[in-house]
Order: structure tokens, then sequence, then C-alpha cells
């Protein structure tokens, strides 16, 4: 929070200040009583730190007293919210950081207790989770940086999941296949953008279209042709994993950065590049500056028209290459409905990540932990429903969108047509 803001809303900040500090003792008081006691004493946690099957120069496991860890946590959290209601610290984030940080270590240490739980297994699985969740989230940060919403992403990805998997298939080419699912990414995306940009077509009411088109077809293709010639239309194979040579043997960070397949590298470099696109290049500028304030572009010369549909073109490629990953990046067949709404996901990410790329992509990293920490927990057989575990990541989902890291902005002119 900026010194302005602090200046102008003293009020505000007073109640910030305690609601935080209130919620890291609450946090605290509930690490303790939850799992502190609930931990047998003398028990160890070991924290697996050498991926199977890497590469990788091995290191010595993590190893922990249980309940020790979970009252260092209890504590550390006790500490914050005690500092934070007497002086009051300014970064949200590392607040939040905190309340995470200490409730997760304390989750795992409990859960794990007496056995082993692999760290860099759980944090690769995440990596590979957060993948379609991401590209969902780059492409609602490029499409709505220029003042266009998507919410069809949903749709988009199951149709190029399934086309890409077909045309793999009786290719016998996975490359045909991520090519075919990134135009029809494109072509659904621009048949998107002419309905609102031309037409001005409500914006939500085109998305939801989208997505209803797109779970209808995949599921009438899927049980009358699918499932009757899996062997010809829904039996692609998945990309091979591709090490990077010594890269891949450094400790920890080599099998999760440089042991993935292709569509993992690519998302990543999606990252770096659209980054620099967005905040160090011209068409960067202009994009903003449509999605900021159309009507000072244009008299500036910025074609409006184009540089929308343009990224929301782009945006709907890079949503393909998403759909893309559940089929031949990941599984190698179709099944109804297998995007499980990662495209909703994508945009609770992007928002989370304040419609920057690098924001979006450090989101989806929180949802694909989330998404794989209940698989972990079902292996490890904590007491816990699995029906709750399965809820999730859609609960972090929703303490996301209940805005915990601050009120997040979108661009001035998101979602609202413009005429010249």
């Amino acid at each position: 929070m900026t010194t302005a803001e602090i200046a102008i809303n003293p009020t505000r900040v007073r109640r910030a200040r305690l609601a935080y500090g209130i919620v890291l003792l609450a946090v605290g008081l509930f690490i303790f009583l939850t799992f502190g006691l609930n931990t047998q004493p003398g028990l160890q946690t070991t924290f697996g730190i050498n991926l199977a099957g890497s590469n990788a120069v091995p290191v010595p496991d993590l190893v922990v007293p249980a309940q020790l860890t979970v009252y260092l946590m209890a504590g550390i959290a006790a500490f914050f919210g005690a500092f934070q209601l007497a002086r009051g610290i300014k970064s949200t984030g590392a607040l939040v950081g905190v309340i995470a940080a200490t409730f997760v270590i304390a989750f795992l240490t409990w859960a794990a207790q007496g056995k082993s739980f692999n760290l860099t297994g759980m944090i690769n699985s995440s990596l590979v989770r957060a993948t379609p969740i991401a590209l969902a989230a780059l492409c609602g940060v490029i499409s709505e940086r220029s003042a266009v919403i998507n919410i069809g992403i949903e749709g988009i990805m199951l149709l190029a999941a399934q086309t890409a998997v077909v045309t793999a298939s009786l290719t016998d080419n996975l490359y045909v296949g991520l090519l075919a699912a990134i135009l029809i990414g494109g072509l659904l995306a621009a048949f998107h953008a002419y309905l609102v940009i031309r037409f001005k077509v409500d914006q939500i009411v085109s998305g939801v279209a989208i997505n209803i088109f797109g779970t209808g077809f995949t599921s009438f293709v899927s049980s009358r042709f699918l499932e009757k010639n899996t062997d010809l239309l829904n039996n692609s194979g998945v990309f091979p994993v591709i090490s990077v040579p010594l890269l891949d043997r450094i400790p920890v960070l080599g099998p999760l950065l440089f042991q993935n397949n292709i569509v993992i590298y690519l998302t990543i470099l999606l990252v770096v590049v659209m980054h620099i696109m967005l905040f160090y290049t011209p068409w960067g500028l202009r994009t903003r500056a449509v999605g900021e304030h159309p009507k000072a572009a244009d008299t500036l010369g910025v074609n409006v028209y184009l540089v929308r549909y343009v990224n929301v073109i782009l945006g709907g490629m890079i949503a393909g290459l998403g759909g893309a990953y559940f089929t031949i990046g990941s599984v190698g067949r179709f099944d109804e409905i297998m995007t499980a709404g990662k495209g909703f996901i994508g945009l609770a990410a992007m928002i989370f990540g304040k419609w920057n790329p690098i924001g979006a992509f450090t989101s989806s990293l929180i949802f694909g932990f989330a998404d794989s920490l209940q698989v972990k927990l079902q292996i490890l057989r904590v007491p816990i429903p699995s029906e709750f575990l399965l809820m999730a990541p859609y609960i972090v989902t929703m303490i996301v969108l209940t805005g915990v890291v601050g009120r997040a902005v979108p661009p001035a002119a998101d979602g609202q047509p413009y005429e010249k």
C-alpha cells in the first residue's frame, strides 16, 4: 500500500492491520490446537528432496522433529500476528505469505509424521498440474489487457484437447496434433472477437456460449465416435520428457525446470516472452493503452480494433496449447469434460496475479499445488474425507477471489465495447 493511500484512508489501513493481525493469531492458535496437539511426540517427518528417476545429483533428505516443527510454525504465525497488531506490516503479500507458509508447513509436517513425504515430487507435480491453469491465465491476461473479456477459455481448451488427440491419432504425429489444437484455439477466439468487436455482443454471453458449445460438442463426439474407435481416434500417446544436458543434474531445480515435456517448456517461455512484450515493446504499450483508454489510444493513431483482434486471437492460441496439454501432453486420450474447470481457475489466477504474466504464472503454481496436494494426501491416508481433499483447488479459488491480497484492479476499459 502506498504512502498516499495510507494518508487518504487511515481508517481502512487500521482495519486491514487489525484484520490481518487477528487472522495470523487465529492461524497460530489453529495450528497449535489442530496439528500440534495431534502430533505424537518423538516422531519425525522426512521430506524427500530427490525425485525418483531424475538425473539430478542426490542430496540428503530433510528430517525434522514433527511436533517441534508444528509448534514452531504456530509460534511464527502468532508472533507476526502480535507484531501486526502492535506495529503493522505494510506488505500485504508478505502477510499472506506468512499465513500460507506456516499453515502449509505445519499441515504437511502433521500429515506426514512418522512417514516420508517427497517434497520435490510434490513441487514437480504442482508445476505439471499448474501448466494448463497457467496457459488459461495467460490467455486471459493478453485478452483483457486489450479490454476484451474471454470467459470461453474452458470451452476453447476442451475443443482444442479433443482436436489435438484426434489429429495426433489420425496422423500419428503429436506435433501436428499440437499445431491443430493451437489453430482451433485461435479460430474460436477469432469468432469470439468478431462477435464482441464487430457486433458488440455482450462479452460474457459470447464466452458462455463458447463454453456451452465446447462442452456439448466434445461430449457428443466422444460418446458417438471416440468411444467406438478408441485405437483409431483416441490413442495418440504423449510427448516424451526432454532433459537438458548438465542442467538436469542440478539438485532439486534440475528435475523441476530442465526435465519436462515440450508444453511445459513452452509455457515457461510464453511467460517470459509475454511479460517482455507487454511491458517493454511498442505493441505492449499499445495493448495496455487500448485496455486503459481506447479513445486516447485511437486519437494517437493506434488501431484499437486491430490490437483487440490480434490479442484475443493470440490468447485463444495460448488456450489451445493449454487444451492440447490435457491430452497429448499428459494422458494421451480424451475424456468428457476433462478440463474440470481449469479454464475458470485460470481466470482466478489471472486476477490473483493482477493481469501480469509472471503474477498469473505464480498464482497458477498455488492452484497447482492445491490440486497436487489433495492427491498426495490421499496417498498418505490422512484422516480427512476424500471429498474435502478434492475440494482443495476450488476452495483456494474462492479464497483468492475474495481478495486476500488486496484489491485487484482490472484494465479500466475491460469488457467495454469501443465506439469510434
